[in-house]
């Protein structure tokens, strides 16, 4: 195992312990990342199938609203000038608002329409059936439109969040949590390597302690012999006794 596959670290109790910790942590972002990512997923296929339905409804309302301008031209004629001279005032308008998917904030726009009506009185001298219909099939299509852009962005959103949090997923599974799994393998791999130097070690003193105690144990009965043979008196020894008067 090489120094690039581990995290550089001294071999200890201690970071053996450090290290069970970051692995369970890692373990535990893993999963709750894997979570998030799949929740984005499923909201990110529903919003696509609500795109293509939108889409599919978009060019049958355009469609209809496309007739409905020909016959409100050809009923009312020529309304133009009406138009460009109340065309700064909207009769719809948009606001946004947010909502949170799996700690991801997605723009949501919704469109509302104005208390003033500036076209009520077009069409009163002929084609007012036909300006309503033109203007109920261009506020659909306006609605569709708002809720299009509004899917767009929630779609392009999460998938640039999607591509990071998969990302995120791969390095913690085949980096992160590989490198922090080699690491425990070394610290535990250098501690029993410490612990049979360490057994080595206190055998081989216990043995030197034995083999010293046994010296002691030698001298001190050499010693004690000599001085047993030192303190023995022999018969011929000659020494000088009281004389004894009879």
């Amino acid at each position: 195992m090489s120094a690039r596959d581990r995290l550089p670290i001294f071999p200890s109790r201690g970071a053996q312990m450090l290290m069970k910790v970051r692995l369970a942590g890692a373990q535990k972002g893993h999963n709750l990342l894997k979570k998030k990512a799949d929740a984005l997923q499923m909201r990110f296929r529903l919003i696509l199938g609500k795109i293509i339905e939108t889409k599919v409804t978009m060019g049958e309302v355009m469609k209809e609203a496309s007739f409905s301008l020909v016959e409100a031209k050809f009923t009312t004629g020529d309304f133009n000038q009406i138009v460009l001279q109340n065309v700064s005032k909207a009769q719809i308008k948009i606001r946004s608002r947010k909502e949170n998917v799996a700690g991801v904030t997605l723009p949501i726009f919704e469109c509302y329409h104005d208390s003033s009506d500036t076209y009520a009185f077009a069409g009163l001298a002929r084609g007012g059936q036909q300006l309503a219909k033109l203007k109920k099939n261009y506020q659909s299509a306006v609605k569709l439109l708002v809720e299009l852009a509004s899917l767009q962005t929630s779609f392009v959103t999460l998938d640039d969040v999607i591509k990071i949090t998969n990302r995120r997923v791969n390095a913690i599974e085949h980096v992160i949590i590989p490198k922090i799994e080699r690491t425990l393998e070394y610290i535990l791999s250098e501690l029993d390597e410490l612990e049979r130097e360490e057994f080595y070690r206190l055998k081989k003193i216990q043995d030197k302690k034995k083999l010293v105690r046994a010296r002691a144990e030698k001298l001190s009965r050499e010693k004690y012999r000599a001085e047993y043979r030192s303190q023995q008196k022999s018969i011929f020894d000659k020494e000088d006794d009281d004389e004894l008067l009879f």
